[in-house]
């Protein structure tokens, strides 16, 4: 199975220090996933690597062969993938901004049937909690349900080292084992959501939302 990771952060200023401290948890995350599951194939999409474009055009509202070339690579990704993995800090108590404008890009027929894990961390005491929550009604309504168990890390800065190792006094193992009870609910889900697809075509039963709101089958 192949599982995306979403890097949601593209703050790479200060204060406050230090920058980007969500590459910490995601290195931490990545290492995690390859290390305990190297069965499936996992890979790193960085919202930083799209940046905003002046007006807000999604993927889907080009022309099939108009749609810049960084969308539609990312959006056969989306399409291609069993779950995901959404890391995101907290924003006034919401996700990233980043985020959520680089997942719009994309309708959620690409997302649908497949389910994804919620990862939130912060330099304070509350590792993003108040942002998941908000996070698991958007990603309901892409269609890529989050599993149950989520993973807050506080005080990130303290916990994981640049490159995502663990500080000397924390523990990888434990660290691990609580990303474990997450991942572990994701890849059960992703299995259970593949082996049935390729039994039923979900998209074949529910018409996707695509063009009109008619597709919506309200009367």
């Amino acid at each position: 199975m192949k599982f995306l990771v979403f890097l949601g952060t593209v703050r790479d200023s200060t204060p406050p220090k230090p920058a980007r401290l969500g590459v910490r948890v995601t290195e931490a995350v990545l290492e995690c996933l390859n290390s305990q599951y190297p069965e499936y194939e996992i890979e790193l999409v960085d919202a930083l690597d799209y940046p905003a474009e002046p007006v807000f055009k999604p993927h889907f509202a080009y022309p099939r062969s108009k749609a810049p070339a960084e969308l539609t690579q990312l959006a056969e990704k989306i399409e291609s993938a069993d779950g995901f993995v959404m890391v995101s800090p907290e924003y006034n108590h919401s996700m990233s901004p980043a985020l959520a404008n680089l997942l719009n890009h994309f309708g959620s027929s690409l997302f649908s049937y497949k389910p994804s894990a919620i990862v939130t961390y912060s330099a304070g005491q509350w590792g993003g909690m108040r942002a998941a929550v908000a996070m698991r009604t958007f990603l309901s309504e892409l269609g890529c349900l989050p599993v149950s168990a989520m993973i807050h890390v506080p005080k990130a800065q303290e916990i994981f080292t640049a490159d995502g190792s663990v500080q000397p006094h924390e523990d990888q193992g434990s660290w691990f084992d609580y990303f474990g009870r997450t991942f572990t609910q994701l890849i059960w889900w992703a299995q259970a959501a593949k082996e049935y697809r390729a039994q039923v075509d979900p998209h074949n039963l529910v018409r996707d939302f695509k063009t009109d709101p008619s597709e919506r089958n309200a009367p």
